[in-house]
């Protein structure tokens, strides 16, 4: 007998991941394809969607090749968020796309913040205005491009353009949607407020989905060059902590994800929509239909492989990180993660990586050991801000690359005291992204029932009493160094524009 077949598709910043999956969420076939990341200045972070979309093609031949593409029903995507794709009236690309991790828009940052007033974006978008949304990058776009500025006719993000080249349709989904501070969370539609604030005109955005609604069909000429049938559904999709959570089954009121990839988030599912205090956390919509708070640090996997690859010259991980375990609780380095700025809690573009109480004693790992529990720490700051709104967890799902480390899972295990889940399928935004696929053609009747499905325990990790206590200490003194050294990071900036 026959089974449907589904694809999900994880655009991220270094590389998309695809995954053939049948109806049962067994994994038939995966393939990874990469494309450069470029970075024209200091804080500058860009991309080339062409090179998404020929990475489109590329994956979805490499996963079918050789196999009954007549099964394939569905596709879907899981997204990096924020990235500003600018198209003018021929649907081409008027630049590179300027991607979630990129600072250049402090200043548009700091007059939505300060002049136009949190309280005011809080009230339209339930979210404050930071580096990394689409609204101040489109604001650098009016100041700093005036002549590519005035040829817009569209704004899409990253997942969304793919969908516009798939089946030609101008769509985004609510997850995403709410990253971009033109948009009203709490009633899920734009807001004619944000979008005045920042000068979006509403004829440039696309129509509202929800995550697992269909955006179209193939259109004929790019079934043909993916070599799948016309009646292919294109899903909405979702940006890519939403897609991640659906992958883990984070689709519960008071279900926690912790994705250690490129950035680092924690994801908190949620049935009812949550102001967060201060704006500390995201407030957004979730792909099943519901809301979620989120804190999101900006560099996480990424700072691993910046000290090993980078630092280091080695790509054997797991040879890095052996016998660090002895030393857990007990480092005497901190090392700070701001390797591109930082947004949760601390909103400062300004921000850099720091390593800190190093001795005659150091050795390689401590300060291996240290990247991993700063990550940990930046996470933990962001659970404080979770817990401070009411919410409690005692353990979490975890995916992403860093979840393979089994040092890092308790690490986080520790710092935060919480269970750590790990999961029979490890496969984060794909994953969530096909069961997306999967609800949009009527395989499953919603989100939560298929994504609880699928989403099964392969093992955990528990906190050690005696590490929580020691790293309890620790955590007390990174909390004290970024109020420490931002006044120094705003020093370094000025003196890096002369």
């Amino acid at each position: 007998m026959s089974m449907n077949e589904y694809i999900g598709i994880d655009l991220g910043t270094s590389g998309a991941k695809f995954l053939l999956v049948g109806a049962d969420g067994s994994l038939i076939a995966d393939s990874l394809q990469t494309y450069p990341v470029h970075y024209p200045k200091g804080g500058w972070s860009e991309q080339d969607p062409e090179d998404w979309y020929a990475a489109v093609c590329r994956g979805v031949k490499a996963l079918i090749g050789g196999r009954d593409a007549s099964r394939v029903r569905g596709i879907s995507f899981g997204g990096q968020m924020h990235g500003l794709v600018a198209l003018g009236g021929d649907g081409a690309v008027l630049r590179p796309a300027i991607l979630w991790n990129d600072g250049r828009s402090a200043a548009q940052t700091e007059y939505l913040n300060g002049v136009i007033g949190k309280d005011r974006l809080s009230a339209c978008t339930a979210n404050i205005a930071y580096a990394g949304f689409t609204a101040p990058k489109l604001m650098w776009m009016r100041e700093n491009e005036p002549e590519l500025y005035s040829r817009i006719s569209s704004v899409l993000l990253p997942k969304d353009y793919l969908v516009y080249r798939l089946c030609g349709k101008r769509v985004t989904d609510v997850s995403d949607a709410s990253g971009t501070l033109f948009f009203d969370v709490k009633n899920r539609r734009w807001s004619e407020d944000a979008c005045a604030f920042s000068g979006a005109k509403a004829e440039w955005l696309p129509e509202i989905k929800e995550s697992y609604e269909i955006a179209g069909k193939l259109r004929p000429d790019v079934a043909r060059e993916l070599g799948l049938s016309e009646d292919v559904t294109v899903c909405a999709g979702a940006g890519d902590n939403a897609a991640a959570a659906v992958g883990t089954g984070t689709v519960c009121d008071g279900d926690c994800n912790i994705s250690l990839g490129t950035s680092g988030t924690i994801f908190i599912s949620s049935d009812r929509f949550v102001l967060p205090e201060n704006n500390a956390l995201h407030s957004f919509c979730h792909a099943n239909g519901s809301y979620h708070l989120m804190g999101c640090i900006l560099s996480a996997a990424s700072c691993n492989s910046w000290w090993a690859d980078g630092i280091l010259g080695t790509k054997d991980y797991v040879a890095e990180q052996a016998g660090a375990e002895e030393i857990c609780g007990n480092n005497h380095v901190y090392f700070l993660p701001y390797l591109m700025g930082e947004r949760s809690p601390h909103n400062d573009v300004d921000a850099r990586g720091a390593f800190i109480g190093m001795r005659p004693d150091t050795t390689r790992k401590h300060m291996t050991l240290a990247v991993l529990e700063g990550v940990a720490f930046a996470l933990r700051d962001c659970a404080e801000a979770v817990r401070k709104n009411g919410i409690k967890f005692t353990s979490v799902s975890v995916c992403g690359g860093g979840a393979k480390s089994a040092l890092w899972r308790q690490i986080i295990a520790d710092v935060l005291n919480v269970k750590v889940r790990r999961l029979s399928v490890d496969e984060g935004p794909a994953y969530g992204a096909a069961i997306l696929a999967m609800v949009a053609c009527g395989e499953y009747t919603d989100v939560r029932t298929a994504a609880k499905k699928f989403a099964t325990e392969a093992g955990s990790t528990q906190p050690d009493e005696t590490r929580v206590a020691a790293y309890e200490k620790r955590y007390a003194v990174f909390r004290s160094l970024y109020p420490a050294l931002k006044n120094c990071y705003s020093m370094m900036s000025e003196v890096s524009k002369n």
